[in-house]
């Protein structure tokens, strides 16, 4: 079974100095159907206006993954880590135990434009913990990149979650096939431009779960940039 969901369906807030477009139940915006896919909780498509971004905030017990798109997302916690995080690099926080952290575009005129995700973790409590690693476009170019893993395989930067997050570009001819394991759960997002999806042409912040789907087809790719997730149920 291969369920869409368009862009405009999801959940939206606009506090001004942050837009942010919500793939599931997220803060203010709540809706019983949209809870997640498997093991992944939060898809947050946000904004970040120059010069603001999030005070020093606490996570406990989560899995969360930046990924940016354009701009620079700065980064600051209590374990003493400070980084700028630009597109192409992935950046894991294990909040495990309990991590305060700070987000923010230093930018004076260049709007940040990320994904915030969060997976459930395997256990409670575990250590806190960072990572971060870049991923070259060269490497994602008409295929699928593993860039997050429980086991960090393949150069991957490694999740405390039984789950997988691969991300590919496709343009033109370039296509990327994957047998699926009807045990789990797949979800595509289209971060940006345009792909068709075992035959469903989506957009930028257009995203499928396939369910019992047996293979994923990725292609017919304009401009696009594609992140899947292979998920525990």
């Amino acid at each position: 079974m291969l369920k869409i969901r368009k862009s405009q369906d999801r959940g939206v807030a606009d506090h001004g100095w942050l837009k942010s477009f919500h793939s599931f139940s997220f803060a203010d915006y709540h809706d019983p159907a949209r809870m997640g896919v498997g093991n992944l909780r939060v898809i947050n498509e946000d904004r970040i206006a120059p010069g603001t971004g999030f005070g020093t905030h606490s996570h406990r017990d989560m899995e969360i993954i930046s990924y940016v798109i354009e701009g620079a997302l700065g980064h600051k916690d209590s374990l003493g880590h400070g980084a700028s995080i630009v597109p192409g690099e992935v950046q894991r926080m294990s909040a495990g135990s309990g991590i305060a952290h700070s987000e923010f575009n230093h930018a004076a005129d260049k709007t940040t434009h990320f994904l915030q995700i969060w997976l459930l973790p395997n256990a409670r409590g575990i250590a806190p913990g960072y990572e971060q690693k870049a991923f070259a476009d060269a490497g994602k170019r008409g295929c699928l990149r593993l860039v997050a893993s429980p086991d960090g395989r393949d150069g991957s930067v490694t999740i405390h979650a039984d789950a997988s997050m691969y991300a590919g570009l496709f343009e033109g001819a370039e296509r990327a096939e994957l047998a699926l394991d009807a045990k789990r759960l797949a979800y595509v997002h289209i971060v940006r431009g345009q792909a068709s999806v075992n035959g469903q042409a989506l957009e930028a912040g257009d995203a499928a779960t396939l369910d019992f789907e047996p293979r994923l087809v990725i292609d017919q790719g304009r401009a696009a940039e594609v992140i899947l997730f292979d998920l525990a149920r």
